[in-house]
């Protein structure tokens, strides 16, 4: 099964700097590859390409399905260090009340909490990637890019107008507040992808 895995995730082949493979042997533990397996059986991941992007509590690649359509991968790390900075908002959630578990557990619902954010902006029709599934620490949603690499993140857009820009984000947060009833929580530059002249927004987690 690893060794099937292995082939189809280019992420975990050699020639790698020594940083490089201390990421692959904190995302890519067993559990994870046992996921991806079975994203793979699913039919919803073919290949997994390469990182877009390392994040606080996890780690973007850019992959394509089974009709070589871009779709994107987050994994979430399971370390100490995530979970502390995690399970504070999955304490204050209604939706997660009384959960209490390992550190695992909190993480997985932290996967959750990202992909049902995610749904109810989408539902809402506010520009966030579209969710697609989710399985424990592992989400994956719409690629927001291309062929030749991701949207950039806001902070290094030149913006002829950002008058226009600005107006579109207080938007999101009125109508993320109105229709969705979620407030983002950490809506920065940052988390801000800017494509086709629209901003998207991303790690919707804290919301």
């Amino acid at each position: 099964m690893f060794a099937h895995v292995e082939r189809h995730v280019d992420a975990l082949k050699t020639n790698k700097t020594g940083d490089e493979r201390q990421t692959d042997a904190e995302v890519f533990d067993r559990q994870t590859l046992m996921l991806i397996y079975d994203f793979m059986t699913g039919g919803l991941i073919d290949t997994i390409h390469y990182p877009v992007s390392t994040g606080k509590e996890g780690n973007v690649f850019y992959a394509t399905d089974e009709d070589g359509e871009p779709i994107a991968l987050k994994i979430f790390r399971t370390s100490t260090s995530t979970f502390k900075r995690v399970s504070k908002y999955i304490e204050g959630d209604p939706r997660f009340k009384g959960l209490t578990g390992n550190r695992r557990k909190i993480i997985y619902a932290w996967t959750n909490k990202e992909y049902r954010n995610l749904q109810r902006y989408y539902e809402a029709e506010l520009p966030v990637p579209e969710p697609i599934a989710f399985r424990k620490n592992c989400l994956l949603m719409e690629y927001v890019g291309d062929e030749d690499g991701p949207a950039p993140q806001l902070k290094d857009v030149v913006l002829e107008d950002p008058t226009d820009t600005y107006d579109e984000v207080i938007s999101f947060i009125i109508d993320g507040f109105k229709d969705a009833h979620l407030v983002h929580g950490d809506l920065s530059e940052y988390n801000i992808l800017y494509w086709d002249g629209e901003p998207i927004v991303i790690d919707c987690g804290q919301a």
